[in-house]
């Protein structure tokens, strides 16, 4: 008989230990619904998106007259965007010169440089080649930034 009784005893000893031990494991990890794992921002809006423009500086020569030129004469980007500028000088000695976004970069003849900036300020903003004579001669194009 005291062995049933210890037996039985035992048994809801178990019981509520594993009952005890159920209970602290349920409030120590949620559930996993309680889990938030919805995404802060969109896939599409992690990644950094570039907008990339690739264009070159040059010079050509009109009824005796040097005419230094850029071959894009427009850009528009949304602000916030991360801009890409490709620029390759294929004649003669020219620069790229953005005032707004504080850029002033020489261009060498035959290489391709790379300028790279966040378009942080909103309105239209002129480039340029800053050499004697050829923004006035027409090396010159407009950046449009919009909100």
């Amino acid at each position: 008989m005291k062995k049933g009784i210890i037996i039985l005893l035992a048994m809801a000893l178990l019981v509520i230990l594993a009952f005890v031990i159920n209970k602290s494991t349920e409030e120590a990890s949620p559930l996993i619904e309680d889990i938030d794992t919805t995404p802060s921002e969109s896939p599409a809006a992690m990644i950094d998106e570039v907008k990339e423009f690739t264009f070159t500086s040059f010079y050509e020569v009109v009824d005796g007259k040097t005419m230094p030129q850029f071959s894009l004469k427009e850009m528009s980007v949304k602000k916030g965007d991360k801009v890409r500028l490709k620029v390759t000088n294929t004649k003669g000695v020219h620069d790229f010169v953005l005032d707004e976004y504080s850029i002033s970069e020489e261009t060498p003849a035959g290489e391709e440089i790379v300028i790279e900036f966040t378009a942080d300020k909103v309105g239209e903003f002129t480039y340029y080649c800053s050499k004697p004579g050829h923004r006035a001669a027409g090396q010159f194009g407009t950046l449009t930034v919009t909100e």
